[in-house]
């Protein structure tokens, strides 16, 4: 199913390097490479002078200090978090202690919904529940600092909380986890929803920038295009599990079977949950039917 998405998984940035991958924009990669990190969290450093740093990446002291490193003899004003997985932000205090910045992100970490009676939240560990942003920012408010500014685009579905960040005036979007560029990005309930990220996609889709820089991975070209294969690729697998449960009952377990042909096994849990996160959806407009609240061990057909 991934094939129908022109991935690029050519990345050669080392950890500790400092890479201009455009004017006003530095990065540097984590070296916390993983299934789901890819070649590591990647950090962004906005301006010249008087900077911004958007996700400094993991409780890291290594990566931490080639991020102050990068920009010494300069002035960091913003520490900016597109959400709170914890291969994004734990770095912030140990940025903010150094330099005295304003954090800025949506807001604390949540669910996108409530605990189902007896659920557990197999992603709480996953998620920074420490950071409390200084700057609470909602969908269109303006970041300004020395010669650049930052939009604020909400794009749930990843997380509740998810925002991705346009350069005003450029043709950049920093759209951490919501779209990469190398793999399809993690949908799973209860941390994430996948009707809000649907809608999320179409409404990065359909706005101006045509460069994104992902939270893991190279930069993305031709990015509203990318996402339509992105869009096409969810309802591919929609699609899919609609096919399967067409020839009967089934759980999460067999649809993965079905469905995700020569998966990594260390990838199997967030494919599990990525079902899930389809299969909510499905329900709730009532194309599937299970028995209680949809469920890892729910059992699931067709409606009707």
């Amino acid at each position: 199913m991934a094939d129908d998405v022109p991935f690029d998984k050519t990345f050669d940035l080392s950890p500790g390097v400092v890479d201009e991958v455009a004017p006003l924009v530095r990065r540097l990669v984590c070296g916390n490479p993983g299934p789901f990190t890819f070649r590591g969290t990647m950090s962004y450093i906005v301006g010249r002078g008087r900077v911004a740093i958007i996700d400094p990446g993991p409780d890291d002291e290594t990566h931490a200090q080639a991020l102050l490193d990068a920009v010494r003899g300069e002035t960091v004003t913003h520490v900016i978090v597109t959400h709170t997985h914890r291969d994004h932000s734990p770095n912030v205090p140990r940025i903010v202690a150094a330099t005295g910045a304003v954090t800025v992100g949506e807001g604390p970490h949540r669910a996108a919904r409530a605990l189902h009676i007896g659920e557990h939240n197999v992603l709480d560990a996953a998620g920074d529940h420490d950071f409390r942003p200084d700057h609470a920012v909602r969908d269109g408010d303006v970041i300004a600092g020395h010669g650049w500014a930052l939009e604020a685009i909400a794009t749930p579905g990843h997380t509740a909380n998810h925002m991705a960040y346009a350069l005003t005036g450029g043709d950049i979007l920093f759209c951490g986890d919501h779209v990469m560029g190398w793999a399809t990005s993690v949908v799973a309930p209860p941390d994430g929803a996948m009707s809000d990220y649907m809608e999320s996609l179409h409404k990065v889709a359909a706005r101006p920038e045509s460069v994104y820089l992902p939270g893991h991975g190279g930069a993305i070209r031709e990015a509203p295009a990318f996402v339509r294969h992105y869009i096409a690729h969810r309802h591919g697998r929609e699609a899919s599990i609609l096919h399967r449960l067409g020839k009967g009952a089934a759980d999460i377990p067999t649809l993965v079977r079905a469905i995700y042909i020569g998966l990594d096994p260390r990838l199997s849990g967030g494919a599990a949950l990525s079902v899930l996160a389809h299969l909510e959806d499905l329900v709730a407009r009532g194309v599937v039917a299970t028995d209680g609240p949809p469920s890892v061990a729910g059992l699931y057909r067709l409606a009707g």
